[in-house]
């Protein structure tokens, strides 16, 4: 009888949305996940229903307790203790936690607070965030220690330094800029004294990047790189992975290591790098510039990247826009989710990064389709040869939102050509095993930690499910409805009402509307 009270009132909490705090509740000294269904990350398919135990943040057991359609066999189930919490996930489906490789924490010229941010990510099932490079180190250990207190709603942070960053509180080379390798190396030890997990590089000449790659290697830390067109010339992705990197941000420098009939992209004798329109029209026609899929060269370089271990993270949606620029700018949460200064910053500015839209039209666009074309084909295909990739989303930038753009990086990947499992696999082992954590996330395993996606409609079937506002589905009495959106986010072994969170995202958005009188205007509009 009190085992059914108990189950009974904790029931009654989530359908209230918690009542103590309306977005959480937790740890528990045990938790039971009753009759989900188990898409477990590794590639295996679907297999359900099952109970999941959780004691004291470590998952204990996961027990097949029926068949579809048949009634549960209650003598199966694994019993509640005393102090013990069960959630009944009848016909929903639970996902490892999501890892975003590439999540920026907010930024101060978008005004996103990380509180914003990391409502918007835990609500769509993220629980794992590696942070390339932001607002300062110690500001991102700060955030991280909090997380890992469970102090504030946080997904787990992984923060990487852009490599040569000072600020105030971290300034070892006493603001003099990294110029010789001895510096590098001297940068990158300050590095991981102050407790960084990895570098973010940018690019920078040969031998600064080989010593401080080496350095980082003998340190035993992880490192990623956004290969930027000022010094890819002379150092391309090739380079970075022999070196010692190990992840790939975007595509940048990957192209440049496919050329087989030139050195250098083909600029037009006016380019000027400052001018975003010029420096994103004309990344839209590298990849043609690159040798052609399954050549003799493409295949060489991709099968010695394979070889090194080196992982792709290729962030497709933080440029979609080059590619249909009206289907981003007025994607539906917009209207409810995006802060003012965030749309603010998005618009057409000679000034802002990524706001490259001074002249964008229909021949720019058809040129990144066929882009898009060229560099999926390289991904899937890498994949398809044992390579890792993992999903990042870059938000922040481009019109593209924190959480919502991690669930369109997923429906990328499955476009470039990945099953839905694999694409489930990016988001979640591929990601452990790039971060060091395949032995504690990535998975649903016994033994390890408790960071889970529970929706209540079959994402592989269709990711859209995974988006906060659902998907667009139509009853058999001809009525449209939402189906889906992340029902639970559990990180830790805490319980997130993901339903809840993104309220409180709501919330944040009016009251900042309210205060400014803000109204979305599309640019030119008065």
């Amino acid at each position: 009888m009190k085992k059914i009270l108990s189950s009974f009132l904790f029931l009654m909490l989530i359908c209230q949305g918690f009542s103590q705090n309306p977005m959480s509740e937790g740890p528990f000294d045990q938790l039971i996940i009753r009759g989900v269904t188990l898409i477990n990350g590794n590639g295996a398919p679907p297999r359900g229903p099952v109970d999941i135990v959780v004691e004291n943040n470590k998952i204990t057991k996961i027990q097949v307790v029926g068949y579809p359609g048949v009634a549960i066999d209650d003598a199966k189930r694994p019993q509640l203790t005393a102090n013990g919490k069960e959630l009944d996930c009848t016909g929903m489906y639970l996902l490892p936690g999501f890892i975003d490789m590439h999540g920026h924490i907010g930024g101060i010229a978008q005004g996103a607070d990380y509180d914003y941010v990391f409502k918007l990510w835990m609500a769509h099932g993220i629980t794992t965030v590696r942070e390339p490079s932001g607002r300062g180190i110690d500001w991102a250990l700060d955030l991280k220690r909090k997380s890992e207190r469970n102090e504030i709603i946080a997904p787990r942070i992984f923060a990487y330094t852009g490599f040569g960053q000072q600020t105030k509180d971290f300034n070892p080379l006493n603001d003099a800029p990294i110029s010789t390798p001895e510096q590098a190396r001297k940068w990158v030890r300050a590095n991981a004294e102050r407790g960084a997990d990895g570098i973010k590089f940018f690019g920078a000449a040969p031998e600064i990047m080989a010593a401080a790659l080496e350095e980082n290697k003998k340190l035993g830390l992880r490192s990623a790189c956004h290969h930027a067109q000022l010094d890819v010339a002379r150092w391309n992705v090739l380079n970075s992975a022999r070196a010692g990197l190990t992840s790939m941000e975007h595509w940048y420098g990957l192209p440049e290591a496919l050329f087989d009939d030139r050195t250098v992209q083909d600029y037009p004798l006016d380019y000027n790098y400052q001018n975003e329109q010029h420096r994103f029209e004309e990344a839209g026609k590298l990849w043609e510039q690159a040798a052609k899929p399954y050549s003799d060269h493409w295949n060489k370089v991709m099968d010695e990247l394979i070889s090194l271990d080196f992982t792709l993270d290729p962030t497709f949606n933080i440029y979609e826009a080059s590619r249909d620029l009206h289907r981003a700018r007025r994607a539906e949460w917009h209207e409810e989710y995006t802060l003012p200064s965030l749309w603010k910053f998005y618009q057409p500015s000679k000034i802002s990064h990524g706001s490259y839209w001074h002249d964008w039209g229909t021949e720019q666009e058809v040129a990144w389709r066929k882009n898009y074309y060229l560099w999926m084909t390289f991904i899937n295909e890498y994949k398809n040869r044992g390579g890792r990739v993992t999903a990042g989303s870059d938000s922040g930038f481009i019109f593209q939102l924190y959480g919502f753009a991690y669930v369109r990086e997923l429906e990328l990947l499955r476009e470039a050509g990945f099953h839905p499992l694999e694409v489930i696999r990016a988001a979640t082992l591929n990601g452990a095993e790039a971060l060091g954590m395949d032995s504690k996330i990535g998975t649903v395993a016994v033994g390890k930690l408790a960071d889970f996606v529970i929706v209540g409609e079959n994402p592989l079937k269709n990711l859209k499910v995974l988006y906060g506002t659902g998907a667009i589905k139509l009853t058999e009495d001809n009525k449209v409805i939402r189906a889906g959106g992340v029902q639970y986010t559990i990180k830790d072994g805490i319980v997130y009402d993901a339903k809840a969170l993104l309220k409180d995202v709501k919330r944040m958005v009016k009251e900042k509307k309210q205060q400014e009188n803000f109204k979305i205007k599309q640019p030119g509009q008065q």
